[in-house]
């Protein structure tokens, strides 16, 4: 409104200058109209009228021009006016811009700065003349240290599409933007961008973490467009997962990326989650990857915006069908473990240490527990057993849990029954920080193995048909005898009894009323040694102990068991008659350790049958000639490998048939024969003992070893060796590298080669002789436990030693089908054996019956007279696959 009232106050002021000229010129023109004006007489001849005319006509020409003139000015003067008001808005207008302005004209000079420019980079009005061209003002800012680039990068820089970014001294960032001008000029914006930078880098930076986060979440996530289906997002799990890149799947949809029936179930779990009053769904989806079907574990959200509409679905899913593999092996473990749990042949029981409840027990142990396992779990022992039961139990268990070891103890336990032995051990688990929770205990019932291994042990110091003392446990006495006299008065005697005829009578009426002859002969030798020891030495030969004075005592109790014997024995409705010969030492005066008592008696019994059977015959000094004739056999022995007076004898070892025709022969052990030069043949009881004694055992074990090997390795039929290695040849050289040698020396497969030890392998040193073992394990070979049963521990080092073999002891054998003990002991092994894997061989085989017990109790294999006798391998030519000689009978091998 004011602007349009100054536009009409200066149309009035524009008029107002010709009124006056107007109103000057009406009178004249009045004047010269009326004809009453008479101009001078000067004026020459000219029309008067004329005159006038001109002179009126010229003032008005004179009053229009200077009406023109004033009306002119006034409508400059009004435009200026107006220009500055314009200029002044606009100025106005562009100094209160947050941009910063710079503009130019066609000459480059600066016709306009803004005060938000000259604050932007610190300058002031003054600084900016009037001349000033853009460059002076570049230049300006270069000097003011606000500028750090050539005026062609600044303008080349700023005339892009981005504009300059120009970082200040003060930390603020300036985006200048230039745009030329139709007219040649330019205009520049120069704007603070410093908050808009560090919140496009707080984004970034944001959008980097995030992306980084979603990038290593292990499992797959994907974000869909919900308007069209298109994937969004995906992450490197994603990846890795559809072996696609995230190139490949952002903007596709699921059909276009994964099979039809893939896409059919991605497609309707994403309806399902739109579907979710949740705005959620989990499920497990079946996804085809190449020729592989993987089962996902999928959980689907829907991002809403803020009016409730969903814009956005999120599947995060991972490939479960590893786990869920496992978790069916976990599941069939866990059915396994509880099944092998609940058919482990021992009681099992695991309770909480803190309150003593019972969390598992075994089917075995019912037996124990005296109810259903599933009523035991939750009860504690007073809630089981009775409080006096209860109260040892307890305490038993809590010096179990002190002593955080395994516990173990023998204790006999009531059952449905009756009393049986069990073997309770006692273990306790620690947690994580070292303190107890758990407590196992297994209850073993040891009642039938206590009862055979007692049995097993009597038998190993008593002999299998007189349940006498055996030769250990006779040597055993004899020492503890020996100890008790020492140093003391105390003499005492020992008889050594070898009955006389014993042969022919087995010769005449077989081994049966032998044995039942031995039996009597047993008593009447017990009922004549009053309460004395007697022992069965050997198969004829007994010995007895009598304290006294002496040799009177001796040689009395010689006389009454001589008499005793003279007897007719009646066996089985026959008459037998019988007779024995007697030798006796003296302690201390024939000896004073009880080898020397036993070797001494043994010598005066041989030299009493040599003078008469059925007499008595005291150890006199003269008889060490035997101990120099022992000496001279020793040297004789030393040279006899290398004199080639040694042999080896092969005899067959045959699986366990219910016939001889039946027992196929699976291999040979070597035995080896000494046919000296002058003695002539040498019995292995007499040379192996020497050498044993002696130390040349070593030297004779190796030679025996190779040749043995050297032997198998040129059979045709690849059967097993079995060599006896001594405890002397353990203890004295590298075993391990000789056996090592020996079969790369001969190329013997290790397969094929049996070493058979006995315990005294063990015995000796346990931990070097087990160590030893091993390695000859590790070699390849077989290890076979021979002479089983003879001794105290033999049990005890299966346990030790997983051995490939058992050898039950020939004395065992011999009293199968006499002696109802041999055939349960014998019985017992042969479970022992399968129980434990190990094959089991019998010694000592003789007859069709033996043969015929062994292969109904599941015996394994067989050796002994009744398959072969020991003979060079000549003799067996055929069945190692060389062509049959006349010696060998026809027989098959393995």
């Amino acid at each position: 409104m004011a602007f349009k009232n100054w536009q009409a106050g200066g149309k009035k002021r524009v008029f107002a200058p010709t009124l006056p000229c107007l109103l000057a010129a009406m009178p004249a023109a009045a004047f010269a109209a009326a004809g009453d004006f008479a101009p001078p007489s000067y004026i020459g001849s000219l029309d008067p009228h004329f005159i006038w005319e001109m002179l009126i006509g010229g003032i008005v020409v004179f009053a229009f021009c200077t009406a023109i003139a004033v009306w002119v000015t006034s409508a400059l003067r009004k435009v200026r006016r107006s220009q500055l008001r314009r200029n002044a808005f606009v100025s106005s207008a562009l100094n209160n811009l947050s941009h910063g302005v710079v503009m130019t004209d066609a000459q480059k000079r600066v016709v306009f700065c803004n005060n938000r420019y000259l604050e932007i980079y610190g300058l002031a009005r003054s600084d900016i003349r009037s001349d000033m061209t853009g460059s002076d003002l570049l230049e300006l800012r270069r000097r003011r240290g606000v500028l750090d680039i050539s005026t062609d990068q600044f303008y080349r820089i700023a005339g892009s599409g981005e504009g300059l970014i120009t970082e200040l001294p003060d930390g603020r960032s300036i985006v200048v933007k230039y745009w030329g001008l139709p007219n040649g000029g330019s205009v520049a914006t120069h704007e603070d961008c410093s908050e808009q930078r560090r919140l496009s880098r707080q984004l970034a930076t944001t959008t980097q973490f995030l992306e980084s986060v979603i990038d290593n979440v292990p499992v797959c996530v994907a974000a869909k467009n919900i308007e069209n289906g298109r994937y969004i997002l995906a992450n490197r799990a994603f990846e890795k997962f559809s072996r696609l890149s995230r190139d490949v799947i952002v903007g596709k949809r699921a059909h276009e990326i994964f099979q039809p029936a893939t896409a059919a179930t991605i497609e309707a779990a994403d309806r399902a989650a739109l579907q979710s009053p949740q705005s959620q769904f989990r499920s497990e989806i079946i996804v085809e990857r190449g020729p592989e079907k993987r089962t996902l574990s999928s959980n689907r959200v829907i991002a809403r915006d803020d009016k409730g509409q969903p814009k956005f679905l999120i599947a995060l899913f991972d490939d479960i069908t590893d786990h869920k593999s496992l978790s069916l092996e976990l599941e069939n473990t866990k059915k396994f473990l509880e099944l092998i749990v609940d058919n482990i042949p021992v009681s099992l029981v695991v309770e909480r240490v803190s309150d003593g409840k019972y969390l598992l027990a075994n089917r075995s142990a019912e037996t124990i527990l005296n109810r259903r396992r599933e009523d035991a779990t939750g009860l504690t022992a007073a809630d089981i057993f009775n409080a006096r039961e209860a109260k040892l139990i307890v305490a038993r268990d809590e010096a179990a849990i002190k002593k955080r070891g395994m516990l173990t103890e023998e204790h006999p336990i009531s059952t449905k029954d009756g009393l049986r032995l069990f073997l309770t051990r006692r273990v306790t688990v620690l947690d994580d920080e070292g303190r107890p929770q758990y407590l196992i205990k297994t209850h073993e019932d040891v009642t039938d193995r206590r009862q055979t291994e007692s049995r097993m042990a009597h038998m190993a110091y008593h002999d299998g048909l007189t349940d006498l003392p055996n030769r250990a446990a006779f040597l055993q006495a004899l020492s503890q005898m020996i100890e008790a006299c020492a140093g003391t008065d105390e003499e005492f005697a020992v008889l050594s009894v070898d009955l006389d005829g014993l042969k022919e009578i087995n010769d005449v009426f077989g081994h049966s009323i032998g044995d039942r002859l031995l039996i009597e002969v047993s008593h009447r030798i017990q009922g004549s040694a009053g309460g004395g020891v007697v022992a069965r030495l050997s198969g004829d030969e007994f010995g007895l102990l009598i304290d006294g004075k002496q040799p009177a005592t001796g040689k009395a109790l010689a006389q009454k068991v001589t008499e005793a014997l003279a007897r007719e024995f009646s066996i089985e409705g026959k008459s037998v008659r019988i007779g024995c010969t007697t030798g006796i030492s003296i302690f201390p005066r024939d000896g004073t350790d009880a080898a020397s008592l036993l070797a001494n008696a043994g010598a005066a019994l041989f030299r009493a049958k040599a003078k008469s059977r059925g007499s008595i015959g005291i150890f006199e000094p003269e008889m060490d000639q035997q101990i120099r004739d022992r000496r001279v056999l020793h040297q004789d022995l030393s040279l006899a490998i290398r004199n080639g007076e040694m042999s080896l004898h092969y005899q067959p070892q045959a699986k366990t048939g219910h016939s001889v025709e039946s027992s196929e022969v699976v291999g040979f052990e070597a035995l080896a024969r000494w046919f000296h030069p002058v003695r002539g043949f040498v019995p292995p009881a007499d040379f192996i003992p020497l050498a044993e004694e002696s130390g040349l055992i070593v030297e004779m074990g190796e030679w025996i070893l190779r040749e043995a090997c050297r032997e198998a390795a040129s059979w045709p039929q690849p059967l097993q060796i079995a060599v006896n290695l001594s405890p002397a040849q353990f203890m004295h050289g590298d075993l391990v590298g000789l056996v090592h040698s020996i079969l790369l020396e001969t190329g013997l497969a290790p397969g094929r080669l049996e070493l058979e030890i006995t315990e005294g392998v063990l015995i000796e040193d346990f931990d070097r002789g087990l160590a030893l073992l091993r390695r000859l394990k590790a070699l390849g070979v077989r290890v076979s436990m021979d002479d089983f049963g003879s001794g105290y521990s033999s049990l005890s080092y299966l346990q030790a030693f997983p051995f490939d073999k058992i050898k039950i002891d020939r004395a065992f054998v011999m009293n199968l089908g006499r002696n109802p003990q041999s055939a349960a002991i014998v019985r017992a092994v042969i479970g022992l054996g399968h129980g434990l894997e190990m094959s089991i061989v019998a010694e000592g085989v003789e007859t069709r019956e033996q043969l015929a017990f062994l292969a109904g109790e599941g015996c394994n294999a067989v050796q002994g007279y009744l398959i072969g006798k020991p003979a060079p391998i000549l003799h067996y030519a055929g069945l190692v696959g060389r062509p049959t000689g006349p010696l060998e009978p026809a027989r098959k091998a393995g």
